[in-house]
């Protein structure tokens, strides 16, 4: 099985008022750190092998989780100092074996079927895939626009403040090492403005829209309504 990275180096600045002084990813929902839910879900999906990118208050992640987590064997790779999503995507890989592998959120849950990306991911004409989730109303993320054939081609991102329905990026993607690689990216740089946004145009990216529930924590609002979502979601 492709393994997953997941990024759970946040420092959850935004949700301090309510959770002080714990990694984003760390904040308790339900009894349990989000964390817990999150690599519950991978295990869900049938997972084996899951890097965990950590920086703030890393020893707080390694500590409670361990090498084991249920069927999950669970690595770390320690950012030093923050590398933006991109930075810490990119280091993650050189901790990996294959040539392919989930990223997603630790401060994100996405009801999705990991084995829809994957196989989105498959054909040689697809650089990577994203998972996106139709929403009402976009204005709060800005938008995904895509094409109506089979591969179903990313070919706009829309900038937050347009309202209406649309698609929106749900964090969650197979990425293929050569698209990390094929472009001189410094060491630390944002996945998606640096790489998506800025190459889109040469990037063969496949939009998967099979979101069915999607929730981040990274607000106090948000949190507090996770604190009953979340356990049904990951049922």
């Amino acid at each position: 099985m492709i393994p997953a990275i997941v990024l759970a180096g946040g420092l959850g600045t935004r949700l301090r008022s309510v959770v002080p002084d714990l990694p984003k990813p760390m904040a308790e929902v339900a009894g349990k750190p989000f964390l817990w839910w999150v690599l519950r879900r991978l295990e869900q999906q049938g997972i084996g092998d899951v890097y965990l990118s950590v920086g703030y208050k890393r020893e707080v992640i390694e500590g409670y989780f361990g090498a084991k987590f249920g069927a999950l064997n669970v690595h770390y790779v320690v950012e030093d100092e923050p590398l933006g999503t991109g930075g810490a995507i990119a280091k993650a890989f050189e901790a990996i074996s294959g040539d392919e592998a989930f990223v997603l959120n630790g401060d994100t849950m996405t009801i999705v079927e990991f084995a829809e990306l994957a196989s989105a991911a498959a054909s040689a004409d697809v650089d990577l895939s994203m998972a996106v989730a139709k929403l009402d109303d976009v204005a709060r993320y800005g938008a995904v626009d895509f094409d109506t054939t089979p591969m179903r081609r990313v070919t706009a991102f829309r900038e937050k403040g347009q309202t209406g329905a649309g698609f929106i990026n749900a964090g969650v993607y197979v990425v293929k090492r050569e698209a990390l690689k094929r472009y001189p990216l410094p060491e630390k740089f944002s996945f998606e403005q640096d790489l998506l946004h800025a190459h889109l145009a040469e990037l063969r990216v496949s939009a998967v829209p099979a979101v069915s529930q999607l929730i981040d924590i990274g607000v106090p609002d948000d949190y507090a309504l996770a604190q009953t979502l979340v356990p049904k979601m990951v049922a």
